[in-house]
């Protein structure tokens, strides 16, 4: 007799029947509520919920201020489209945004709907101000998949398909890797090879760079490249844009990750955590280069939605107000320091690597030059859900797991997910 299928699969094959496969879903979970750390699905099962969102949730779910801002914001307006008139909390959240990243400089900022938009945006604002066409990117980073963002992503599969042609005037450099040998001088001097042989540096207009590459594996810049990177910029009249789509609002220890190697960007992007759930991203960026397209040149009917708006300025009331940046280093200190343990037990964790509470570990091949072993790490992917513990994976070659707990994450919810981690490299390996 055949058993009654779980809500689960109910839901699950309906998603088969009515949502297209290019749309993937990490876990075969349907969620139904969730809370700070935590979240439930359809069938009742509780799981640490160590994705947030693919670091989203930075304050947690639902978030009880984040909550009352929205439900208030819908009973006033809840959208009028800026590019018709304005309204007091989209220019709330781009002043504070501008006094965050700006440190007391003349910046400005435009508010748009997903990370992809932010990116695209931000190329046509480098572009108009520099009346340049090339862009550089690294290879491994990651940047959205609109075509121009799969175009400057850093990875061919599964975001560049046959999706093709691409856009031109588009560069890919080496990012460093010091658990694969490449270290800062390795990168600059392959950046420089480029500028030789490819498109000299007075054609470039703009280089693109996330401080911790996300979906590329949690590699962390080193300070002396960011700083390379700022001094190249700054000599030939390159705009230097950081991607702080998924460092930003606390992720690294920071409230953002080029604040660590001491520069200044001359524009960012922000999306993510920035709205607790709500669809927001801005450019925030040097006032002489955001003015650089002329009205009606940047815009979108949804962009700085007014419910988003009031949600992101309750966002930032709560870095303000609950010291979520000590929180976030606390855990941060509590995972490393389980992580490490768990790779001394464990030496098919090649690597344990990340900044601040945006941490992940590498998962290899039991052989001399420790290979990249994806199938080992899907196999830790989906114990740790068996057991309770949500997360996803990353790197060029997808044998990374990576880890982005809500900064407001218990100790003994860390410590739980520990365990359960535990479990799963148990079996795995």
């Amino acid at each position: 007799m055949n058993s009654v299928p779980t809500e689960n699969q109910r839901l699950l094959a309906l998603r088969e029947q009515h949502v297209p496969r290019g749309i993937a879903t990490a876990h075969p979970v349907v969620a139904a509520r969730a809370q700070g750390a935590e979240l439930w699905d359809v069938d009742g099962k509780r799981y640490l919920d160590f994705v947030g969102g693919i670091g989203v949730l930075n304050v947690g779910h639902n978030h009880p201020n984040v909550v009352e801002a929205v439900r208030r914001q819908v009973g006033e307006i809840s959208h009028a489209s800026f590019q018709v008139l304005a309204y007091e909390n989209y220019i709330q959240v781009a002043a504070r945004l501008n006094a965050l990243i700006g440190g007391g400089e003349p910046y400005k900022s435009v508010l748009f709907t997903s990370g992809a938009e932010a990116v695209e945006n931000a190329i046509k604002i480098a572009r108009g101000h520099t009346n340049r066409s090339a862009v550089i990117s690294f290879r491994g980073g990651f940047h959205g998949r609109t075509l121009l963002g799969v175009t400057l992503t850093g990875m061919s599969q599964p975001y560049k398909q046959n999706f093709g042609p691409f856009p031109g005037e588009i560069y890919h450099a080496t990012y460093p890797n010091a658990f694969r040998g490449i270290g800062s001088d390795d990168a600059l001097a392959d950046l420089h090879e480029l500028f030789a042989t490819d498109v000299a540096p007075d054609r470039v207009a703009a280089i693109l760079v996330e401080p911790v590459q996300g979906d590329g594996g949690f590699l962390a810049a080193p300070t002396e490249f960011l700083q390379a990177l700022r001094r190249l910029c700054t000599q030939h009249g390159i705009v230097l844009i950081l991607d702080e789509i998924q460092t930003g609002f606390g992720r690294t220890g920071a409230l953002f990750g080029f604040q660590h190697a001491g520069i200044q960007p001359d524009l960012v992007t922000v999306a993510k955590s920035l709205a607790g759930g709500m669809p927001l991203s801005a450019v925030v960026g040097r006032a002489e280069i955001m003015d650089a397209p002329t009205p009606g040149g940047l815009g979108g009917t949804y962009g700085g939605n007014a419910v988003a708006c009031a949600a992101a300025l309750a966002v930032l009331d709560l870095f303000e107000q609950e010291d979520l940046l000590a929180q976030g280093e606390a855990l941060a200190t509590q995972l490393r320091d389980g992580l490490l343990a768990l790779q001394r037990r464990y030496p098919r964790i090649g690597e344990v690597r990340g900044l601040g509470f945006m941490l992940a570990i590498e998962m290899v091949a039991d052989d001399g030059p420790r290979s990249p072993d994806a199938l080992l790490a899907q196999r830790v992917i989906d114990g740790a859900r068996d057991a309770g513990l949500l997360v996803i994976k990353c790197g060029v070659q997808r044998n990374v797991v990576r880890f982005l707990a809500p900064l407001v994450t218990t100790r003994e919810q860390v410590a739980e997910a520990l365990q359960m981690l535990d479990q799963a490299l148990a079996a795995a390996c």
